[in-house]
């Protein structure tokens, strides 16, 4: 069962989560956010949408590849650890993260430790169904499909 996730266009207010639509394990985290935010504060957009690149052209293909991005109502453009220690402050139900993630002079560790999550995310959970068409779960798998 898929969650429908709010889009920008849904919620223009809204600060913008840009994930990888094609990554299981990543639809699975921004589904757990969109339920954990009750609010509208979150609107969701894979990197793949045409809307990312029709909006976004700072964000390089290849940088939104390797980490999620927020979008800020002020026009920041947070990525990986740094965004997920931001969102922590504006949803209740991760506020008990906060402290930890906003020690003094931590962020390169999370963020160390966010991208080795991230390099290895098609291996936790795969790709999603529509993208393993033909052989391209072989490339990224070496067989698994």
């Amino acid at each position: 069962m898929s969650v429908q996730l709010p889009s920008p266009q849904d919620l223009p207010d809204a600060e913008v989560v840009i994930y990888d639509g094609h990554c299981s394990f990543c639809k699975k985290q921004v589904a757990n956010l969109y339920r954990w935010d009750g609010r509208g504060r979150l609107a969701f957009v894979s990197l793949h949408d045409a809307f990312v690149e029709q909006n976004y052209r700072d964000l390089s293909h290849d940088k939104m590849m390797e980490q999620m991005y927020l979008i800020t109502n002020d026009n920041r453009r947070l990525a990986g650890a740094n965004a997920f220690r931001y969102i922590t402050t504006r949803l209740p139900r991760l506020w008990i993260l906060a402290p930890l993630l906003h020690i003094p002079f931590s962020l390169p560790l999370w963020q160390f430790l966010y991208m080795q999550v991230a390099k290895q995310r098609y291996r936790i959970a795969g790709k999603t169904a529509e993208v393993c068409e033909g052989d391209t779960c072989h490339v990224h798998f070496g067989g698994k499909k």
